[in-house]
């Protein structure tokens, strides 16, 4: 169907790539976690305009193009790394001010920036699209399930970024609920609520190093 060669082993591999932690999936939860479901949401498409352009850019031969010039990919390498890092040094010191301040009881959100401040959906995008390692990863996972012989490969490609950013608005989706149901619990447990930011703000310094450290 579509050029599609063996969707169930695409699907069931889709899912459980998407279902590994990234820096996506836990910036999404965290800020559904401290502003809400809208916000969340806002993240999310952010995630979902990264990954579409991701896909485009693959199709269209940035793989190719970064091996061929390597320092490409070392420039987003780093910056993707630095940026990772910046935000990690955000949430630490959210969970600082977080461990600092006594919890609010008439202002839930008195200790927590404003919306016009984190940029959900420009941060989420950032982090997808300075990812260097993601649209290799598109090419060697998606070439695998285009027949070679289908006379429209685009309409293939299209067919199977469909279907992942189904699954992705599923799963990320069930994580911006799952963190909503969590901030209820770490609304009046604040130090809980700033060592579980500071981890969050660990994780992405990992992300970071890890990125930094990738290769072609």
């Amino acid at each position: 169907m579509f050029g599609i060669t063996d969707l169930t082993t695409y699907i069931v591999g889709t899912l459980l790539i998407v279902l590994l932690p990234g820096p996506n999936s836990i910036y999404v939860m965290s800020i559904a976690s401290r502003y809400g479901i809208r916000t969340g949401y806002r993240g999310a498409f952010g995630v979902f305009t990264g990954d579409s352009i991701l896909i485009i850019a693959t199709v269209l031969g940035a793989a190719s193009l970064m091996n061929t010039f390597p320092w490409i990919f070392t420039t987003l390498k780093i910056v993707g790394a630095l940026y990772l890092s910046y935000l990690g040094f955000k949430l630490l010191y959210a969970s600082y001010i977080r461990w600092n301040n006594a919890p609010a009881q008439d202002i839930e959100m008195a200790d927590l920036p404003q919306l016009d401040q984190i940029h959900p959906y420009r941060t989420a995008l950032g982090i997808s699209l300075l990812n260097p390692k993601a649209i290799l990863f598109f090419l060697s996972f998606f070439v695998q399930f285009v027949d070679p012989v289908y006379p429209y490969p685009a309409l293939s490609f299209v067919s199977l970024a469909l279907i992942l950013q189904c699954i992705s608005f599923g799963y990320l989706t069930t994580l911006i609920f799952s963190g909503v149901k969590l901030s209820s619990f770490f609304k009046t447990r604040h130090k809980i609520s700033a060592m579980s930011i500071c981890l969050v703000g660990f994780l992405f310094f990992g992300f970071g190093l890890k990125l930094a450290t990738s290769s072609l």
